[in-house]
């Protein structure tokens, strides 16, 4: 099922990484079952087309783990098309606390603006701050499409979420999100990387469900494991 989840556009949480392996995915989900539940969209591939400069400075300056660091993307949820809603996210994380700008536009708005126009959305504060980080950074374009397949939990009457992205890929080519969802495998078969999201902290029976299976925090990057996979050869060159 893909569907347009309800537009929150500023959002402040503490976010944890984790990867899963096929046998720790079962036991999450079953371990889940009765605490939380699958939200409204079921499950949903996600497009996300990052953009950077061509000297690839922001994913540069992210590999380096900063206790700042920020990143600008374009999602849409299923193929997009011309008319369908898109959401230009600025993403920063500081401290380990993440801070997101979300503005709801369209693949031509999008491209209006970074053109050069300011007007984006229907927040004038969002959009300022949009164009700042644009500005700033200067010639930003199209980088990777990272997809996944997406089931988002919701904790009722809660504020815990938890996300598990299957099948999560990546291509450097054909960067349009109206084009079909394939690309190079980040991880072995039936891997996933699990999200957990809370402005609060975790609650107890979560950290007992994560030690039994072993699920350790980790720092992954979709965006930036697609980047070594690309420039791995290169990299070590330049270390």
């Amino acid at each position: 099922m893909n569907a347009t989840p309800k537009l929150i556009t500023v959002m402040q949480r503490v976010e944890m990484k984790y990867l899963l392996s096929p046998a720790q995915v079962a036991l999450l989900r079953q371990g889940l079952q009765g605490r939380m539940q699958p939200d409204a969209y079921g499950l949903t591939t996600i497009g996300s087309l990052y953009y950077d400069t061509p000297d690839h400075r922001l994913i540069n300056r992210s590999l380096e783990q900063p206790g700042f660091k920020e990143k600008i993307r374009l999602r849409s949820y299923g193929v997009a098309d011309n008319a369908s809603p898109v959401f230009l996210e600025l993403k920063r994380k500081a401290e380990g606390v993440v801070y997101k700008r979300r503005a709801a536009a369209t693949l031509d708005g999008v491209r209006a603006f970074f053109a050069g126009q300011d007007r984006l959305s229907d927040d004038a504060q969002i959009d300022r701050e949009l164009a700042y980080f644009r500005d700033f950074y200067g010639e930003l374009a199209p980088a990777c499409l990272i997809m996944y397949d997406r089931t988002a939990y919701e904790e009722p009457g809660g504020d815990l979420r938890l996300t598990i992205d299957a099948n999560p890929r990546y291509r450097t080519d054909r960067l349009d999100l109206r084009l079909p969802m394939e690309g190079t495998p980040l991880l072995p078969g039936g891997w996933a990387v699990l999200e957990i999201k809370v402005q609060q902290a975790m609650p107890l029976w979560l950290t007992a469900l994560l030690a039994k299976g072993k699920i350790y925090k980790t720092s992954f990057s979709k965006y930036g494991t697609a980047y070594r996979m690309e420039n791995g050869p290169a990299l070590r060159r330049s270390a």
